[in-house]
């Protein structure tokens, strides 16, 4: 019987896992990097060990210490989440050696399907449907690049979860995205082997879920995650939708198939790329340990996986029975990124972080409702070594179409401030025809119009979700706020009071990198009436401004309409939260600082992050477009590259180099400016 378990990970997943130890009585034990030494899933667990450093090959990735950290806080079983050394089959065979139990699979079948490149052999050779795929070597090789079609996915033979994962679409830039996505394999796994395979345009990614055991292989049914930005999964459902009877069982016979060729035990998801257009169905790879959307088949088959590894680590028999699925659950993948900004992973602290309604954390609810499972909370940071996933938010309903309303309603109503997310996009992605219709494919969030996606100041007002007159109630409340500050009260005399009224008070904000000018004057009886730069807008009056815990309440009154909105302040930035979503605002000084100035032509760093790549020098002609510098953050690689043609005239930056947002890394002079400075 196991009596202590160590974590090797972190955020979300260690919390997950110490939550069921917690209600099964076993002791736990954590482990940190110096970046996460007050993160909530250290405080979690009874003990908690330091691992010095903060990148994943200095901390999360370092056996040698996990395994020691094991030894002095008397840990006898080590469960490794996902990701990090989750499908190291070395670790897992050393955490056998030292005499502790691995909760998850042997190191020979994780061995097995830990190469994307032999797994495929093997499930050949069981008879499960696979795609042909090449090794770097043959793709690149001129005696058979003459019998690829493009289009190509490169693809890391070790790891998952997008990194190391390439679309080509030319054979000309075939080498170039293969060693790009080596460097990104390496970063993450400790492994740069990649292989590459043909894409399929119109695929469904559906994958099933098994448990492993001595009695034989339980099916937990599939998992829908076709909705994917930048091959990482966005959102998740059980059972999958549309899905043909007979197509339904086959994908169920054939994961059973791949994990008994391999004698299987533990939890592991075999995945499967579903082509609707001909109702086939191919292997893409065995997950060899618990999956990010677990908690979707959780809710539906009324199960704890955790609790099930565990009791197949320790040898126990598990029921091998399984029930039909009872109704539909939907998780969606919370992160601070920026959709409108082709995903820009984002850092800084959380402000607030509230979902009301949650009847359930790392577990299943006893019957429908809302779960959250988050690393984070209000007042802790989101770094750059990591992955930038904040939560994962599930419904479990009756139908999938009340699921995916409520999920929609859930995400609405939740307070997220201090940084960019991808809130917005998961609510309109819940309310699109092929999302409600489940016509997605894999290829969907990348070719979809949606008003989230685009940077404009309409686009920009947090997906299309905030209403002109929610961004002027939010100027008329960064000036309330103003006011209350200071005294303390709400006044009888607002701030800008004049007794003869000569012209409108005037705010200015940034609204998603647009600046709006909001034109305000006070009346009798305290209303403040708000005016955009378009006089053709009528009037927002704030009708009622009362304290509330978090901030403000304040009611507005446009076109013979009431509504109510939150707002909170931090700083310069403004948050409000109503009806119709969230909008975040930043108060713009009146007073520019002409240090903070860059010249024209100057490449920022997008966020704090590592110069992994340095493709010219100072003198260089460069065309629109081209490549300059690459950065590595959150395990991510992120191109820099020319605005418009003309010469690399400075260059800050080198090979290796931390950087922080912001850091003016180059500039780039256009020909026009560098012809009149000639002239």
């Amino acid at each position: 019987m196991i009596t202590k378990i160590l974590v090797a990970n972190r955020g979300e997943i260690a919390r997950r896992v110490f939550r069921t130890a917690r209600r099964l009585g076993i002791a736990t034990v954590a482990v940190h990097s110096d970046a996460d030494a007050r993160m909530p899933f250290v405080g979690d667990a009874d003990e908690a060990v330091h691992l010095p450093g903060n990148t994943p090959g200095e901390t999360y990735l370092r056996a040698d210490l996990i395994l020691e950290a094991a030894r002095r806080t008397g840990a006898d079983a080590i469960h490794p989440g996902y990701g990090f050394l989750s499908e190291n089959a070395d670790f897992a065979r050393a955490v056998v050696d030292a005499g502790l139990t691995w909760i998850g699979p042997a190191p020979a079948s994780i061995e097995s399907m830990g190469s994307k490149i032999e797994s495929k052999k093997l499930m050949e050779a069981a008879g499960v449907p696979v795609l042909e795929s090449f090794t770097a070597e043959q793709a690149t090789d001129p005696s058979v690049v003459e019998l690829v079609e493009t289009p190509l996915l490169v693809k890391a033979s070790a790891g998952g979860g997008g990194r190391g994962m390439r679309i080509v679409r030319s054979m000309a830039h075939l080498p170039e995205e293969i060693a790009r996505a080596a460097s990104e394999a390496e970063s993450a796994f400790g492994d740069g082997t990649v292989f590459v395979e043909p894409y399929v345009e119109s695929g469904r990614h559906v994958e099933v879920q098994v448990l492993g055991t001595s009695e034989g292989t339980v099916v937990f049914g599939e998992r829908d995650c076709s909705v994917q930005r930048r091959h990482q999964k966005v959102i998740e459902e059980a059972p999958a939708p549309g899905l043909p009877d007979d197509t339904r069982a086959a994908l169920h016979a054939a994961a059973k198939a791949a994990a008994e060729a391999i004698d299987y035990r533990g939890a592991g998801t075999v995945e499967f790329l579903y082509d609707q257009a001909t109702d086939r169905f191919y292997f893409l790879e065995m997950n060899t340990r618990l999956q990010v959307e677990h908690p979707v088949t959780e809710a539906v088959f009324g199960v704890d996986l955790v609790e099930l590894q565990i009791a197949v680590a320790e040898g126990r028999s598990v029921p091998t029975a399984v029930a039909e699925p009872n109704g539909h659950a939907i998780e969606v993948r919370l992160y601070a990124e920026d959709p409108a900004r082709d995903y820009q992973p984002q850092n800084g602290r959380i402000t607030g972080f509230d979902f009301p309604g949650v009847v359930s954390t790392f577990e299943g609810p006893s019957g429908y409702g809302l779960r959250l499972d988050s690393g984070v909370g209000a007042g802790d940071e989101i770094g750059t070594f990591y992955d930038a996933m904040i939560a994962k938010v599930i419904v479990h309903a009756g139908t999938r179409e009340q699921a995916l309303r409520q999920l929609r309603g859930a995400l609405q109503r939740a307070r997220i401030h201090g940084l960019r997310t991808n809130r917005d996009l998961l609510i309109e992605l819940l309310a699109a025809p092929e999302v409600v219709d489940g016509t997605m494919s894999t290829t969907y969030l990348d070719e979809a119009e949606l008003a989230s996606l685009e940077s404009d100041f309409i686009g920009g007002l947090n997906g299309g979700l905030a209403t002109q007159a929610q961004a002027f109630l939010a100027a008329a409340v960064g000036w309330t706020e103003e006011v209350a500050s200071r005294r303390g009260v709400q006044t009888r005399i607002p701030n800008g009071w004049r007794n003869v009224l000569a012209d409108h008070q005037h705010t200015r904000f940034d609204v998603d990198g647009t600046e709006i000018d909001v034109a305000w004057v006070s009346e009798r009886g305290g209303y403040r009436k708000v005016r955009n730069y378009d006089d053709d807008v009528d009037d927002v009056v704030t009708r009622e401004v009362t304290r509330t815990e978090q901030g403000w309440r304040v009611v507005v009154a446009h076109e013979g309409i009431s509504r109510a909105f939150d707002v909170t302040i931090n700083g310069e930035r403004v948050d409000v939260d109503g009806p119709n979503g969230h909008l975040a605002l930043r108060k713009v000084p009146r007073f520019v600082d002409p240090a903070s100035q860059v010249a024209e032509g100057s490449l920022l760093a997008p966020m704090p992050g590592t110069v992994v790549g340095v493709h010219a020098a100072v003198g260089d002609n460069v065309t629109e477009g081209q490549t300059l510098l690459v950065m590595e953050a959150m395990k991510m690689q992120h191109t820099i590259a020319a605005p418009y043609a003309g010469v690399v005239s400075e260059l800050a930056a080198s090979e290796g180099q931390q950087v922080e947002a912001g850091a003016v890394l180059a500039v780039v002079a256009a020909d026009m400016e560098l012809e009149d400075e000639g002239a």
